[in-house]
């Protein structure tokens, strides 16, 4: 070997090692930060900077915590760590009490939910992960974001909470992966542009909601005034609806989700009539007032009710007119619905049905 190749050589293993020692400096700065119960969560979350991780121990804990530092995990150890309001007090100790977890948990608290991920117009809070815990018994809202970009929520358990299990307003590129959002009030998984303004759909960034289980609860998801998202390898059981994908007269239009490979089978559970929506019973998937999405390869089955949108997979002119246009339903397998497998009462342009295997469509020549 000549000298000029030894020269080259050692200069390399040089480098390398200059590059190898930096590493483990890097990942020094990612801190663990275990809370047991009875420590203040909200603590360490203020503590953590971009890439710690607060692990939350297995047990109880009480309380709401406001996320608003970008690129922390908030993770807990399975189901066994579980999130409660913070726990009722003797009167005499109530208004402090009050006091305490308001100055801790801030706005979430106040709001009625348990984890929130909060940043402000311009300033998204971006890259938090939320796994692993439950979080439950909270007024509103099990775990909220708003203005919270790439956010991830995985192996979530959020159940029994008053409005919505999980619900995001203002919040692309998500993940949503191997959560179960059982019985809470309203929709166990609910994404939307805004839930407090009248405006167009907002671009998702290709969300992506996958294998997760959605039961007994009023809807299962809700995708509201968005688009461009993936809804893929979920089960739906036990809800009084499975997915609805909505829209109204706002532009742009929701639409562009696709809804694939998803098994939504019994929710007939009976909700009665709100101000905003009409009864709901037995209805599979429901498009209202939205346009060019496609739900394919679908397993819909048993889903049975008197609604007007009662059915498999129903095509529904929104409740402010707006027709559901362009949207593709094709090789979903679907059984025993009813009033039918199908059904379009939408006078909209351009909604096609190829290639399902069903028994039944209102009006007729569907399957």
């Amino acid at each position: 070997m000549n000298k000029c190749h030894i020269a080259y050589l050692a200069c390399t293993a040089a480098l390398l090692g200059t590059s190898l020692g930096a590493a483990p400096s890097t990942a020094a700065a990612h801190t663990v930060r275990l809370v047991k119960p009875g420590d203040s969560i909200q603590r360490a979350v203020d503590a953590a900077r971009p890439g710690d991780t607060v692990l939350l121990g297995h047990g109880v804990h009480h309380g709401s915590v406001d996320v608003t530092t970008p690129g922390i995990t908030l993770r807990g150890m399975g189901r066994g760590t579980v999130l409660r309001p913070e726990a009722a007090t003797p009167a005499s100790g109530t208004a402090k009490a009050a006091k305490a977890a308001s100055a801790a948990s801030g706005t979430c608290a106040a709001a009625g939910n348990g984890i929130c991920v909060t940043g402000t117009k311009g300033d998204s809070v971006e890259g938090v992960t939320i796994s692993a815990l439950t979080v439950t018994g909270f007024r509103k809202t099990g775990v909220h974001a708003r203005f919270a970009e790439a956010l991830t929520v995985r192996n979530v358990t959020a159940a029994g909470n008053g409005v919505w299990g999980i619900a995001t307003e203002r919040s692309p590129r998500g993940v949503f992966r191997g959560n179960t959002a059982r019985d809470n009030g309203d929709a166990g998984l609910f994404l939307a542009n805004t839930v407090t303004e009248e405006e167009g759909a907002s671009d998702a960034g290709g969300t992506v909601v996958e294998r997760n289980r959605l039961e007994g609860n009023r809807i299962g998801l809700t995708v509201r005034r968005l688009r461009n998202l993936t809804v893929a390898g979920n089960r739906l059981t036990g809800n009084c609806a499975g997915v609805f994908v909505v829209g109204d007269e706002n532009k742009p239009k929701a639409g562009r989700v696709t809804v694939l490979g998803n098994r939504i089978e019994r929710n007939n559970k009976s909700c009665p009539k709100t101000a905003r929506l009409d009864a709901l019973q037995g209805s599979g998937i429901v498009l209202t007032g939205t346009d060019e999405n496609l739900i394919t390869q679908n397993v819909i089955r048993d889903n049975a009710g008197s609604s007007p949108l009662s059915g498999g997979i129903v095509v529904f002119k929104s409740f402010v007119g707006t027709p559901s246009e362009r949207n593709r339903i094709s090789d979903n397998l679907l059984s025993g619905n009813s009033p039918a497998d199908l059904v379009n009462t939408d006078p909209g342009v351009g909604n096609t049905f190829q290639g399902n295997s069903c028994a039944s469509s209102q009006p007729a020549g569907l399957c």
